[in-house]
């Protein structure tokens, strides 16, 4: 009896024991369940941070992408950019839309897996067209609603700059960018354009005339006067006699005989040169003006009722226009140089103001040059001969005295003109290669004389470097 009330004993503890190790035995697996799924994500990284597999669709195509197990469903990040659709139980078909980048994730079984759908922009016509014309070339485009981007690597400047201009007659309203390459090209985008005006006129002119007149009250009861029309002559007034407008070269009168001439012997030679060089800095492909002279009033007078006047300027001198674009090692220029002065000669009088003409000089054209080289844009050599004769019927054909009842004006005129462009690839100027100002530093009042250096603290000039020789007096600024 004893024994068996031990056994009880026994048997009391062994289930006591049981049941606690039923209780505490979940927290101790779900501890080494833990420590071993953090030991396993220390060991091996998830499958989600390794780089996705990449799909690449052009839009308005498709692509089917093979899975390794069978599918049982599929999700996109964007169907307005691609789409997908299952097939078959390991097949996927990816339909691209629009360009972009989405996310398509595929669950099957007890895996799942991740890819990343790269729509990309379909191939224009432009360059479909620009392939067939250039096969072998490295040219791709993108196109917009404003504008067309060239880019790639080509073989020639030629293949660059026919690309280009391909490119703007099937997109006219289009801006286009050509950023082709070209090997050998330069680096720098900005070019100089150095434009000669070199011109030389030479003019020789010859008159030869002689008109007789006779006085008021005449030679014996005689009153005559004989001219040609050419050169003035004098003109008989009652009141006021013999009227002369010009007295040409020569003036003889006798007052015995009361007979007079004149005579018109003059020769004249004239000389005029002109030379312009204006410089000017542009960016490759943008436009760059420049002006050198003024601009005078026109009055012009507008129509109704009110006829109002009103001033419209008009520019003169020395002017330049151009816009280069550097292809490779070329560059081609739209250039319009022109020279242009007053002419008050063949000018016009209206209602008492003189309005001059314009003698103008203009060329406008398009070339390509290598940098440093010249090409002469424009020339003219012009010469010009007028010889006027005029003679007295009858009179003139006498021998030896029908001289003098003849008139003669000769006029020669020779001009040459030249204008020539450089252009040239150029870059900033460090501080130490500015060239010094063409001034002349004596014409101007020196500094000392000015208020400025009066004012303490030197008026301005704290800031500035000190001179040499006050560096030791005043390190203060000046006070």
């Amino acid at each position: 009896m004893a024994t068996y009330c031990l056994t009880g004993r026994r048997a009391t503890t062994l289930l006591i024991a049981l049941s606690l190790s039923w209780i505490l035995a979940p927290s101790w697996v779900l501890a080494a369940q833990g420590q071993t799924v953090n030991q396993a994500a220390v060991a091996d990284p998830p499958q989600a941070q390794a780089s996705a597999p990449r799909v690449a669709v052009t839009a308005g195509r498709s692509t089917v992408v093979e899975t390794t197990f069978d599918i049982t469903r599929i999700a996109v990040t964007n169907p307005t950019i691609a789409d997908a659709v299952v097939v078959r139980p390991r097949e996927i078909l990816v339909d691209g839309k629009a360009a972009g980048t989405i996310s398509l994730i595929v669950w099957g079984g007890d895996q799942r897996t991740q890819y990343d759908v790269v729509v990309e922009q379909p191939v224009s016509a432009l360059e479909q067209q620009l392939h067939q014309l250039f096969p072998g070339e490295n040219i791709q485009t993108g196109v917009s609603a404003d504008a067309v981007v060239l880019s790639g690597t080509v073989s020639s400047t030629q293949v660059m700059l026919r690309a280009a201009d391909i490119a703007r007659a099937v997109a006219p309203k289009a801006n286009v960018i050509n950023m082709l390459q070209v090997p050998g090209a330069a680096d720098s985008q900005q070019v100089m354009l150095q434009v000669r005006f070199a011109e030389v006129n030479r003019r020789a002119l010859t008159d030869l005339g002689t008109s007789f007149f006779t006085g008021p009250t005449g030679y014996k009861n005689w009153v005559g006067r004989s001219t040609t029309q050419q050169f003035a002559a004098p003109d008989f007034d009652k009141d006021k006699g013999l009227v002369f407008s010009d007295f040409l070269n020569l003036f003889l009168f006798n007052n015995k005989y009361d007979v007079g001439a004149l005579i018109k012997a003059l020769q004249q030679t004239g000389y005029f040169q002109s030379l312009a060089e204006p410089n000017l800095i542009a960016y490759n492909g943008q436009e760059a003006s420049f002006l050198a002279g003024g601009e005078f009033p026109v009055p012009v007078v507008q129509g109704g009722l009110t006829q109002t006047v009103s001033i419209l300027f008009k520019e003169f001198g020395i002017k330049l226009n151009f816009r280069p674009t550097i292809a490779g090692d070329l560059i081609r220029l739209h250039v319009r140089p022109e020279v242009s002065s007053l002419d008050f000669n063949n000018g016009i009088l209206l209602q008492g103001f003189r309005i001059p003409a314009l003698t103008t000089r203009r060329a406008e054209t398009e070339v390509e040059l290598r940098d440093g080289q010249s090409f002469a844009i424009a020339g003219l050599l012009n010469n010009q001969t007028q010889v006027d004769n005029t003679a007295i019927p009858i009179l003139s054909q006498l021998p030896i005295i029908g001289n003098l009842f003849k008139s003669k004006a000769d006029r020669k005129e020779r001009t040459e003109l030249l204008v020539i462009v450089t252009p040239r690839l150029v870059r900033p100027l460090n501080p130490d290669e500015v060239p010094p100002l063409p001034t002349a530093p004596g014409r101007f009042l020196p500094a000392e004389d000015s208020i400025g250096a009066q004012l303490e603290g030197g008026g301005g000039t704290i800031d500035a470097p000190a001179a040499a020789a006050s560096t030791s007096t005043r390190k203060d600024g000046g006070r």
